[in-house]
């Protein structure tokens, strides 16, 4: 049968992600919110306005108006945020969101990821990545999962094929952000590939792939063409 146009005969709506939290072996990902995580965050992200560069909004000059910019992802409700709270830490150490929720499609996207440094490149990073995907799935019935990215974005790029996100393509001039042109890079996951990516996942993320130190035995091969470490 052709990809293009086939029937589904059963397809019902995907559901709205509700802000549960999800645990795992390393990081837990719970709601976003401004009195539990904003300061454990901002101390966590002071100093280091690299993290901005790439996202919408940021860097702020005053932990005041960082909250209150938590407070707003904390109230809106086209997109679902959750602090990453890596076990270790035991703390909030960054934040991702679900967004672009279009259930009646079955379309749902993961973004506005914020990695402080001490996040970034960590089991409990991927992790995070994989418990989200997991829940978009096998919780909330999506069929497919997309990634967005600045296309000169190379860190963001070379993680969504990590991951397992397939590139699609590039939307030229697609966005003016922060007073320039954003050329921006297309990914995706489907239901029908989700088994086999979860199978990598939890292969990588097993105990027994991690030595004494921490350091992984394997790497996480979602993806033949995911080239260099990302920051995920």
């Amino acid at each position: 049968m052709s990809a293009t146009g086939f029937s589904l005969p059963n397809w019902q709506s995907a559901q709205i992600p509700r802000p549960v939290s999800l645990c795992g072996r390393t990081v837990t990902l719970e709601p976003l919110d401004a009195n539990l995580h904003a300061a454990d965050l901002w101390n966590r992200i002071q100093g280091h306005d690299g993290v901005w560069q790439w996202l919408f909004d940021g860097p702020f000059d005053t932990r005041s108006a960082f909250t209150a910019d938590i407070q707003a992802k904390q109230a809106a409700t086209d997109r679902i945020f959750y602090a990453v709270i890596p076990t270790g830490i035991g703390a909030a150490a960054g934040y991702a969101s679900f967004m672009r929720m279009k259930p009646a499609h079955g379309v749902i996207e993961v973004g506005s990821i914020l990695l402080a440094p001490v996040l970034q490149r960590t089991t409990a990073a991927t992790e995070a990545m994989y418990l989200m995907a997991r829940h978009v799935f096998e919780d909330l019935g999506y069929r497919r999962y997309e990634w967005k990215c600045n296309a000169l974005n190379e860190p963001s790029r070379r993680a969504a094929l990590r991951l397992g996100f397939t590139f699609e393509g590039i939307f030229r001039q697609h966005m003016v952000i922060k007073g320039r042109n954003r050329d921006t890079a297309w990914f995706a996951m489907l239901d029908s590939e989700w088994p086999a990516r979860k199978d990598a996942f939890e292969a990588w993320l097993a105990p027994s792939n991690f030595d004494a130190e921490g350091r992984q035995r394997q790497q996480l091969r979602c993806h033949s063409s995911a080239g260099p470490a990302s920051d995920l």
